[in-house]
């Protein structure tokens, strides 16, 4: 019988790893990029497409989702899974992070917070226990669980206060996601690592964590206007405390240069909405760098976006009929990008996991930065 959720790591490769997340709904493949399906759907693409692509795992936003359609109305229709036809592991925030960008709309205590719909303006209030109640609602695979994102920059005090309410929401999580019994035993729950950019904050919080006990953990607060130096730097030394048996996932990131980073620093699983939002505003990724199908200079351009790609936009159409559609505002443009955004965000991840598996991520990562560095090429 498939494990409700099992982590081995099959290969490491300094402060790397591979390996695979064992579910009930599939496996996890490790690095793992999930794309972010806020609402329910990976925004300009269906289901098959985005599995097509390589992913294992999709993201959803327990924020939106319980704002509309409704945590209630997704579970009479037979869970999130049924609902947006995804039949393999899904993970689902736990709404703080949207929640606390509410600057203007929301009130904080112990409780949880207090905030206005952005829909509607209603008032509602989400407290740890009752994230967990919306999560199970929606029969999500991963749980995550309900904390403050510490705002950057933040003085020590206040990044002190923020990770202490966040382990005390920890444990309210950990009991609420308990009282589940039938979801509880078949889901898990990762606990978040907050802190700020402060080693001895980051610390006490894995230690809290620890002791509570998550199937995963989350390194929080990151990505968050503090710059790759600074994130790099707080996972130097956040990463050797993390324990060593269990996922670590990177909320919130990223560039796919600082996923290379993160994975060299014993990252596992990362999500970001950059690939599909990019796909949308006509920023393509390339093996040399990000490129702007709006330009001018791809109007007569009949290579494809990257050769080395084998996704439908790569090997069915040119650079210039993409820059057609996307300066022409037709859906197709960002159909087609996003699709390729995505396949290239999975195939790094395929590229990570091989090279940690054969023992030379240096030299991948090398070329990689290399060639990532260099821009994209020249019309011939």
């Amino acid at each position: 019988m498939t494990p409700r959720f099992q982590f081995n790591v099959s290969a490491s490769d300094g402060a790397a790893r591979t390996g695979v997340i064992r579910m009930q709904r599939g496996d996890i493949r490790t690095p793992a990029f999930m794309p972010v399906g806020t609402a329910g759907t990976v925004k300009a693409m269906q289901p098959e497409n985005v599995r097509s692509t390589g992913a294992d795992i999709l993201l959803g936003n327990t924020y939106h989702l319980m704002l509309r359609p409704t945590a209630g109305r997704i579970n009479r229709l037979g869970g999130l899974h049924k609902f947006m036809n995804w039949d393999r592991p899904i993970l689902t925030d736990s709404g703080g992070f949207q929640v606390m960008s509410l600057t203007e709309l929301r009130k904080m205590s112990e409780q949880g917070v207090e905030f206005r719909s952005h829909l509607d303006g209603s008032k509602i209030m989400l407290t740890p226990e009752r994230s967990m109640e919306i999560q199970r609602l929606l029969g999500t695979d991963i749980v995550m669980a309900f904390d403050e994102c510490t705002p950057f920059p933040a003085t020590e005090e206040v990044a002190k206060s923020s990770m202490e309410l966040s382990m005390r929401w920890a444990q309210r999580s950990r009991d609420g996601f308990d009282s589940g019994a039938d979801h509880a035993g078949r889901a898990a729950l990762f606990g978040i690592v907050q802190g700020g950019v402060h080693e001895d904050l980051r610390f006490r919080s894995i230690d809290a964590l620890t002791e509570i006990g998550f199937d995963g953990y989350a390194v929080g607060g990151l990505a968050v206007g503090e710059g790759q130096d600074m994130m790099f730097k707080v996972l130097d030394f956040t990463m050797p405390r993390m324990p060593a048996d269990a996922p670590r996932y990177l909320m919130g990131v990223g560039k796919p240069d600082d996923i290379v980073g993160a994975v060299e620093r014993g990252i596992d699983m990362f999500d970001c909405v950059m690939p599909t939002r990019s796909g949308r505003t006509g920023q393509g990724f390339t093996r040399f760098g990000p490129i702007n199908m709006k330009n001018a200079r791809h109007k007569d351009d009949d290579r494809p976006i990257d050769a080395a790609c084998g996704c439908p936009a790569c090997s069915q159409y040119s650079r210039a009929y993409i820059h057609h559609l996307i300066k022409s505002s037709e859906i197709l443009g960002a159909m087609l990008l996003t699709w390729h955004n995505l396949q290239f965000y999975q195939d790094l991840m395929a590229g990570l996991r091989g090279a940690i598996a054969e023992g030379n991520l240096s030299r991948f990562s090398e070329d990689f930065r290399a060639n990532y560095g260099r821009g994209d090429i020249e019309i011939l």
